[in-house]
């Protein structure tokens, strides 16, 4: 009998330790804008925002691994403020492919949002969401 429960246990642990190491699947994800990949749903790509290095940083995941991303950010009125192609990579805390991008973009600053940053995945030609961002330039 306490062979049978420690089996039980240590097959439960295991199931536990998998299901927080595999990122779930999104059904919240657009059938338009997310791709497949064996019959499943891939999550929709996502992005976030921090500053480092006194600049924006542009960050996201479920992007395809090791292929090209373009980061973008721009003003509400379309115009490119900065935009650069990078390489997804796996990520310890980022599900799927992760790319962070380090902008010229003067980063923390006063201000409402007058821009986005978008990204594309060029593998499955989807776009992230529009996250709203301050763009500033500073004044030296």
């Amino acid at each position: 009998m306490k062979r049978t429960i420690r089996t039980l246990l240590a097959a439960t642990a295991a199931a536990g330790v998998l299901t927080v190491g595999v990122p779930a699947l999104s059904a919240v994800a657009d059938a338009s804008t997310a791709g497949t990949l064996d019959g499943l749903r891939r999550a929709q790509p996502f992005l976030f925002t921090y500053t480092f290095n006194g600049h924006l940083k542009v960050a996201g995941g479920n992007f395809t691994v090791d292929r090209r991303v373009y980061v973008a950010v721009k003003y509400n009125t379309g115009r490119v403020a900065f935009s650069k192609w990078a390489i997804a990579r796996p990520h310890a805390v980022t599900p799927g492919g992760a790319v962070y991008v380090e902008t010229t973009i003067a980063a923390p600053c006063a201000g409402g949002n007058n821009g986005y940053a978008q990204a594309y995945d060029e593998a499955t030609r989807t776009w992230s969401p529009r996250l709203q961002v301050t763009i500033c330039q500073r004044i030296d």
